[in-house]
């Protein structure tokens, strides 16, 4: 059976080959001797003392091996594992490792090192490493990498390697990596078996390039659409966030070659009025939502999947900071859900609880608080003696009793000996580490996730798909010709990137004329003011539309691509407003009044109300931030290779002054009849077209009235009544027709994504268990109340096919 990392019996070459000299073969300075001696056939002698001790036998069991360790280790090296290193560029000012290391408070060991030599760069004031050679070079970057995981093994005193952490939103954040579809755009595939196969890429491609920790999922359930981390959750729905975050856990978990490090708990997603940056505060939520909406998907990836990591988050709950609070941090994360990893604080997170909550007087007490709570890392950009230097004090003081640092070192230890770092610390061939990177495989994978993430919203008269046999096409807008969405923060930085108009030119080939203009800029200038200070075009906006006016006149299509950018989307880009940004609809509709047809296609982070469109654009697609493949993708919908069949999990109201307008929704909590106000949504959750149609038929329920604690199975017939294959989102949901408190109109309790041929039918199951079915009740205990119970299946939340009724019973 071949091993899922390099052989412990290769070591003792590997060693040499990394570092046995600073010669000019060598990729860079090798500031230490080499210690080929400590590698043995099957062990590593990581204390050096010339024998196999308990934590260094792999045969050993885990607990085993933490008490050993934990029993050798000093106070110093102890507080060591309870804080991060930001890497090059970040923090640490060093590629590799110097002889001053030996000074540094990492001399006694680290919990983790983040963002090390993975490309990141934004010129921001936490520096760029994305310029280091060993960053840009794989051979260069694995050898580096090896190098720095080698002082720890190798120039301290016990040898407990380091977890090199690393961003993983749409893929390992490296200039390497496969580039996927965002977050938000997986989540339309309602796929949970694509986001298994994805997490499962992300786990080989972080292992082979030196991270065995990476911050994803996020398992934040969007309340807001202008919250400008959407792009980076799976939807608004807490069912389907769960079944996909899970998929996603146990694929980046599988065989423990990473641990995922999901985001952020808790109730991070409902900042009052979406706000980001320094705000992140004052979530305006009931506690009977946070349990049945922020917090199932965590639950569900800890119990479920046995998920390793948690990132603690900024704001405070009810006036109580969650990076302070042992209700949080322990309560709920380790002895309700069952958490046994490691806690992250997401930067200043701790520092927070001193300088913006005002819970701790000074810094210090801040510390005090996070890890008598239960934090036991504390990560952010600043020097690891700026957290140590209170820390050792507490602990001198007693103030923090060392059973509480060795219950926060244990877990951390836990982490790193499940992902067999103590084992195999190093990524060894460099050659071989290559070879699983973004391989054939991987990118057709993307290219099926950029695909199944895209929603066709309006289709009329079958305007869509468009015929090849055209003899010009206008490609329009400023997300046409530019796929730098593909490149941004928290994922892989490299590859190339198609755009929609290069997609479309591959598409159609040398012999159909091709115009393109950009038209505007995504925001331009004086924006957001411009949404409340109207301002006349500029000459330069104006004559970039008057550009793109005749590119499009004269075409058989226009397709227009328009949607969000760095500016408009992403951390700490919430927005007051879900109109196209900038001059975006103005462009739009001048392209439109030239008479030529026009399609527009949305790539994007957030829900946009496009509502001219809806009303006056024969069809509209939806393409989120699809990744490297997204311009391919889009051709093969656009022109009928692919027929688009995902689905939204993001409501998309008709004016940010709806909002809050999302699912699940309790009753007529959403009722839109006032003539003073606009009313409906542009799109509901769930809603998706397909260039083919289905009918729903037969729908059973079994038994129709069941004892308490018992399972109930509901099947349904789909048929694909069109003419071309397609796939259908099948979605179950239920209603407690009369309950104790007032529950959700519509619970998503099940789905499946099905691919049909012409007149195929497939009859699907699901089993409704207790759990699906339990509400809190007054006393706030989780319970199934007796009673009658409404099943509703369908093609979105707003198109119900079938319905039915079964009845719970003592």
């Amino acid at each position: 059976m071949t091993s899922k990392f390099p052989r412990a019996s290769g070591l003792v070459g590997l060693a040499l080959a990394c570092v046995a000299s600073a010669s000019a073969q060598t990729p860079g300075p090798v500031a230490f001797a080499p210690m080929p001696g400590i590698y043995h056939q099957g062990w590593i002698d990581l204390n050096k003392n010339g024998r196999k001790d308990v934590y260094e036998d792999p045969s050993a069991p885990i607990d085993a091996r933490i008490d050993d360790l934990l029993s050798r280790m000093t106070p110093d090296e102890k507080t060591a594992q309870m804080v991060t290193l930001y890497g090059y560029g970040r923090v640490l000012d060093d590629e590799l490792p110097t002889a001053l290391w030996k000074q540094q408070p990492w001399k006694d060991g680290i919990a983790n090192i983040d963002e090390h030599l993975n490309a990141f760069g934004d010129g921001s004031e936490h520096g760029d490493g994305s310029k280091s050679q060993y960053a840009l070079d794989f051979d260069k970057h694995a050898w580096a990498m090896d190098q720095v995981q080698r002082f720890f093994i190798e120039q301290t005193r016990l040898g407990v390697p380091a977890d090199f952490t690393n961003e993983g939103l749409r893929g390992v954040a490296s200039a390497f990596a496969t580039n996927f579809p965002s977050e938000l755009g997986v989540g339309n595939t309602w796929d949970p078996a694509l986001a298994e196969r994805i997490g499962g890429v992300m786990a080989v491609e972080g292992r082979a390039l030196g991270y065995t920790n990476v911050y994803a999922p996020v398992l934040d359930v969007v309340r807001d659409q202008r919250w400008g981390r959407t792009e980076e959750s799976y939807g608004e729905d807490p069912f389907l966030a769960s079944r996909m975050g899970v998929a996603m856990v146990k694929g980046m978990q599988r065989d423990h070659l990473i641990a995922s490090t999901a985001k952020h708990f808790a109730v991070y997603s409902a900042n009052k009025g979406a706000r980001e940056g320094e705000a992140r505060t004052d979530p305006q939520v009931a506690p009977r939502e946070v349990e049945d909406v922020l917090l199932p998907s965590f639950a569900a990836a800890i119990r479920e999947a046995g998920l390793l990591g948690v990132m603690s988050s900024y704001n405070d709950y009810d006036g109580v900071p969650i990076t302070g609070s042992k209700y949080w941090l322990t309560d709920r994360l380790r002895k309700d859900f069952g958490f046994h990893g490691y806690v992250v604080s997401d930067s200043d997170a701790v520092e927070y609880l001193h300088s913006k909550h005002a819970v701790a007087g000074d810094y210090k007490e801040a510390v005090r608080q996070a890890v008598d709570a239960g934090l036991n890392v504390r990560t952010t950009f600043t020097p690891p003696e700026v957290y140590l230097t209170p820390l050792h004090a507490l602990v001198r003081e007693g103030a923090l009793p060392m059973s509480v640092i060795d219950a926060r070192v244990r877990d951390v230890l836990r982490v790193k000996f499940t992902v067999g770092l103590f084992d195999h610390p190093y990524i060894g061939d460099a050659n071989a580490a290559r070879g699983k990177v973004d391989t054939t495989e991987d990118r057709a994978l993307a290219l099926r996730a950029a695909r199944e993430s895209l929603v066709l919203l309006k289709n009329t008269n079958g305007a869509l798909p468009l015929r090849k046999a055209i003899r010009s096409i206008a490609v329009i807008g400023p997300n046409a010709d530019d796929a730098s969405y593909a490149h941004r923060q928290y994922g892989p930085s490299g590859g190339h990137a198609i755009s929609v108009r290069e997609g479309i030119a591959a598409k159609l080939g040398p012999g159909v004329q091709a115009r393109y203009a950009k038209g505007v800029e995504i925001a331009g200038k004086n924006w957001p003011q411009i949404e409340i200070l109207p301002e006349p075009l500029s000459a330069e906006e104006q004559a970039g539309i008057d550009e793109a006016v005749r590119a499009a006149k004269g075409a058989d299509v226009a397709v227009v691509v328009l949607g969000d950018g760095r500016r408009t989307v992403g951390e700490s880009r919430s927005r007051t407003s879900l109109d196209l940004p900038g001059r975006q609809e103005a462009l739009l509709e001048a392209v439109a009044a030239t008479g030529t047809p026009v399609v527009l296609v949305l790539i994007n982070g957030r829900p946009i109300a496009v509502n001219w469109a809806a009303a006056h654009v024969p069809a509209i697609l939806e393409a989120w931030f699809p990744g490297n493949q997204g311009g391919t993708a889009v051709a093969d919908a656009l022109f009928g290779d692919y027929n688009p069949g995902g689905k939204l999990t993001v409501t998309f109201p008709k004016t940010a002054g709806q909002i809050p307008f999302n699912f699940p929704t309790k009753p007529n909590a959403q009722w839109e009849g006032e003539r003073s106000r606009v009313n409906g949504a542009l799109y509901n959750f769930g809603h998706g077209l397909s260039y083919t149609s289905f009918a729903y038929d037969n729908l059973r329920i079994t038994p129709t009235k069941q004892r308490n604690g018992s399972n109930v199975e509901v099947s349904v017939d789909v048929r694909n009544s069109g003419n071309r294959a397609g796939d259908e989102v099948v979605q179950l949901y239920t209603r407690d027709l009369v309950s104790s408190v007032t529950t959700y109109e519509k619970n998503l309790r099940g789905f499946e994504r099905v691919q049909l041929a012409p007149g195929e039918t497939r009859t699907l199951h699901f089993t409704l268990k207790p759990a699906d079915l339990a509400l809190l009740n007054r006393q706030m205990q989780r319970v199934v109340e007796p009673g009658m119970f409404r099943v509703m299946i369908g093609s979105a939340s707003d198109d119900i096919r079938q319905t039915g009724e079964f009845e719970i019973v003592e």
